[in-house]
């Protein structure tokens, strides 16, 4: 029988998973088109590799194993899987058709709906992927200020404006790279010592973990008027999930530019592009920005039912209410335990992370060995609680038996130093990313 949501006896059997992967092997680079959905991500040997379904806020691998998943599709789940108003909008718009030969009236409606909720919204542009908003942005901001240097705070994409200042850089010229720089979230100093005449726009992330402090964000917004530099929200996590209107409506602080993705749409492929109406109004003819399936309808469609559903259920307070509990529960349970200096939760409710400081050992380790044993109990969790609308009580009260469970075999593997020896497979691999302090680059070129 395939485990469930339940303290199962074994680890779940994954033989339909290894099957499909060994054919994946050499057919599919990293088999995976989603870094943080590969199998580097995972611990070997006990973690699926293939999801088959998703109901709510659990998803069925396709050896049948369920699972409350945390992972919400790395972003996109922001109501749940199968959420009955946007499949309905979905099927509703796919009997009418998908693409179409002329402009549909949904490009109209769902920019409407996005200029009523997002502050600063005076003109949308519709995309399939965060990548692609963010290299427009980037390219706008050029455009309008005549300038070419790029300052850079978090992930923002596979193009090679960005990925030029992170380890994976081969196939990216050495003149690419010498125009991004990257500066350090909450240190304002870092920013300021790198913005100079030919700094065309500083992009960041608003928020990945870490709260803004001392007004840091506001802070940044002044540093670029002064300098006459456009500032570039990445709002792919912010927004919709902290606020309808996502960081900036949250935060109280109005970008030139904002580039949203992710919840937008439930899952949908949709990535929009909106901010000042005098740069979006480059867009019109100076800088070139339009692909043939930016219009798609069946994404248009599911982000104007998932929008309205948002509204009209304030579903991020419903996100903050329900992460709130996890985090809460989370570091409550590692007080007890005496374990808080080692490990503790932090970040927005709707997105939080699980830490663990070197001190305590790997933290890799640690981090594999909690997800093995969060996996053995119908817990999909790579470090995270992305949370859903269809995250329910008993699901959230479940998880926090789950770490009641888990975490004192942490406590107890690192008192014996067996951590490693109790993984059952090869441990969760780094990742590139970093938010701060990764590649800076000097101030001139």
């Amino acid at each position: 029988m395939p485990n469930t949501v339940h303290f199962n006896d074994n680890y779940p059997l994954i033989s339909q998973s290894d099957a499909l992967y060994a054919r994946a092997a050499g057919l599919i680079p990293a088999y995976t088109q989603t870094l943080a959905k590969g199998p580097t991500q995972y611990v070997a040997g006990v973690a699926p590799k293939y999801l088959q379904r998703g109901q709510g806020a659990r998803v069925w691998d396709v050896d049948g194993n369920e699972y409350i998943d945390f992972n919400a599709g790395i972003g996109p789940i922001s109501l749940g899987y199968n959420d009955e108003a946007v499949n309905a909008a979905i099927v509703a718009q796919l009997n009418d058709g998908i693409t179409f030969s002329l402009v549909h009236p949904l490009e109209v409606e769902v920019a409407e709906l996005v200029r009523t909720h997002v502050p600063g919204a005076e003109a949308v542009r519709y995309s399939k992927t965060g990548a692609e908003v963010t290299s427009a942005a980037v390219r706008l901001a050029r455009a309008y200020t005549g300038r070419d240097k790029i300052l850079c705070c978090g992930y923002h994409g596979w193009h090679d404006w960005y990925i030029g200042v992170t380890a994976r850089d081969w196939g990216v010229p050495t003149a690419v790279k010498d125009l991004t720089h990257t500066f350090a979230y909450n240190d304002l100093d870092s920013l300021t010592a790198a913005l100079d005449e030919d700094t065309a726009a500083v992009i960041l992330e608003p928020m990945t973990f870490d709260f803004p402090q001392d007004n840091f964000l506001h802070q940044v917004r002044e540093a670029c008027d002064a300098n006459g530099t456009l500032l570039i929200f990445d709002e792919m996590w912010t927004g919709f999930r902290w606020a309808v209107g996502g960081a900036q409506a949250y935060f109280g602080v109005t970008a030139d530019l904002a580039c949203f993705s992710k919840a937008i749409a439930n899952g949908m492929p949709l990535a929009v592009l909106t901010g000042r109406g005098d740069v979006m109004a480059l867009l019109d003819e100076e800088v070139f920005f339009f692909s043939t399936f930016g219009g798609e309808a069946l994404s248009l469609a599911a982000a104007k039912a998932t929008i309205q559903v948002m509204v009209e259920q304030d579903v991020p307070a419903y996100l903050a209410a329900q992460g709130q509990k996890l985090i809460e529960g989370y570091n409550q349970l590692a007080q007890e335990l005496a374990f808080n200096e080692y490990t503790y939760c932090k970040g927005h409710p709707a997105r939080s992370m699980v830490v663990f400081e070197p001190a305590a050992g790997d933290p890799l380790l640690l981090k594999s060995l909690l997800q093995q044993e969060l996996i053995r109990r119908g817990i999909l969790w790579s470090g995270f609680h992305n949370i859903c609308y269809s995250h329910t009580d008993e699901e959230i009260a479940y998880t926090l038996a789950a770490y009641a469970e888990t975490l004192p075999l942490l406590v107890e593997a690192i008192a014996r130093n067996d951590v490693a020896q109790r993984l059952r497979g090869r441990p969760v691999q780094p990742v590139f990313r970093k938010t701060s302090d990764f590649n800076t680059r000097p101030q001139k070129r």
